[in-house]
């Protein structure tokens, strides 16, 4: 039996520990809230999210320390907002990390550091790259709490580690696959967050189905040549793991960067939004990322360009997509 750890209470960490309890796998959870700990322990449920899911208490384990969860696991899984992910981790050695292979669940970057997730495991705790992986949608955690059909793409530099971890998470509502692309799949998955966002402003101003069908198709277009631009390889961005996990993130209603959007095109503050949001909009921190590191490439991204000056500039919304819409084609 796989012994793997879980880092996170969210709702993406509980949807991560239902596919991997329909295979033979023993799960280490470690949750920030101990109330939340000895609840799942009691009643087999996150009080927090996705209630309706029910836990084995026979294959997954709860813990409130950090170094309890990650003994004797083979996988660490992190499912933290990537801008929060270094302080529960932080007591944390390279020590604790040795034989381990690492999968991040976090679609974001390292905020003060303009680094992916992965980039910085590898840095931090002395993991090789070939032993570390990510877990690319399109998936939205509500609808795996609904065993809806879902796909997931597992992408890691090693072949073996990929397909490795994409058989656990294999279930009979769940298709994963493997894919050889860490990097693409990675910078796709934090610039859909920043195209989400701009769709969300866009729909709170007003703006209807045609005008986001072009925004996105250029969104696709704007992602190519950041992601050509930073890891130049052949790569198919029309795949299921870069198109399709744009277009769940920019569409559906469960998007928490699309709802965090609407909310600022709809006049609301990104403190006010963020208050009203139980949950954490991974595209406003990694916007900032992606503008700063673009300082470098100097590629052509008007729709990032304009949803950061959103965000952190306090430029009008409408004012801000009325010039991006003069760019589109």
């Amino acid at each position: 039996m796989t012994s793997i750890a879980v880092i996170g209470g969210g709702s993406w960490a509980t949807a991560i520990i239902k596919i991997l309890s329909e295979n033979n796998v023993s799960i280490r959870w470690w949750l920030r809230d101990r109330g939340a700990v000895d609840h799942i322990r009691k009643h087999h449920y996150n009080p927090d999210y996705l209630r309706d899911v029910r836990l084995s208490p026979r294959k997954v384990k709860t813990f409130s320390k950090i170094t309890d969860a990650l003994n004797g696991a083979e996988y660490v899984i992190l499912a933290i907002p990537a801008a929060f992910v270094q302080e529960p981790l932080q007591g944390l050695t390279a020590q604790h990390f040795a034989g381990k292979r690492v999968v991040s669940a976090i679609k974001g970057m390292i905020p003060e550091k303009n680094c992916l997730v992965t980039d910085w495991v590898e840095e931090r705790f002395e993991v090789p790259l070939s032993q570390i992986s990510v877990i690319a949608g399109p998936c939205h955690a509500e609808e795996v709490a609904l065993e809806k059909q879902s796909y997931l793409t597992i992408a890691s530099t090693d072949e073996a580690c990929a397909s490795h971890f994409a058989q656990l998470m294999n279930c009979r509502f769940v298709t994963a696959n493997p894919l050889v692309d860490l990097y693409g799949v990675e910078y796709a998955a934090v610039m859909k967050n920043i195209v989400a966002l701009a769709c969300g402003i866009s729909h709170g101003l007003g703006y209807g189905d045609n005008f986001q069908a072009v925004l996105v198709s250029n969104a696709m277009q704007e992602i190519r040549r950041f992601v050509n631009a930073v890891d130049p390889r052949e790569r198919d961005l029309s795949a299921s793991a870069y198109l399709g996990d744009l277009l769940v993130t920019a569409y559906s209603q469960f998007s928490r960067n699309r709802t965090f959007g609407n909310m600022i095109g709809r006049g609301y503050s990104v403190q006010s939004a963020q208050m009203e949001m139980k949950m954490i909009a991974e595209g406003y921190y990694a916007v900032n990322s992606i503008f700063e590191m673009n300082n470098k490439y100097g590629v052509e991204m008007p729709i990032t360009e304009a949803t950061y000056r959103i965000l952190y500039e306090r430029q009008p919304p409408a004012t801000e997509i009325g010039l991006l819409k003069m760019k589109l084609r």
